[in-house]
């Protein structure tokens, strides 16, 4: 069944758009806000996706792509 409009806590995830080694892309990555942000920034996020990579490449077996850069949706470019 799906949930009502508004039932879900706003800023409760951050996403993130992952370029691969072999130049594929994965758009929308979910990581929890509560990794980022202090000293570190966005940086938590690349072990986490990177877990998450691990963790799917293992189910499908093949082995995980390295990850080329990582940008946070939504976030201007400098």
């Amino acid at each position: 069944m799906a949930k009502k409009p508004g039932t879900n806590p706003k800023g409760e995830f951050a996403f993130f758009n992952v370029v691969y080694e072999d130049d594929s892309q994965r758009s929308n990555r979910r990581v929890p806000a509560e990794l980022l942000g202090g000293l570190d920034g966005d940086e938590p996020a690349r072990g986490y996706i990177m877990e998450q990579d691990r963790e799917i490449a293992e189910k499908s077996g093949r082995p995980p792509l390295a990850i080329k850069r990582i940008s946070r949706v939504g976030v201007k470019k400098k």
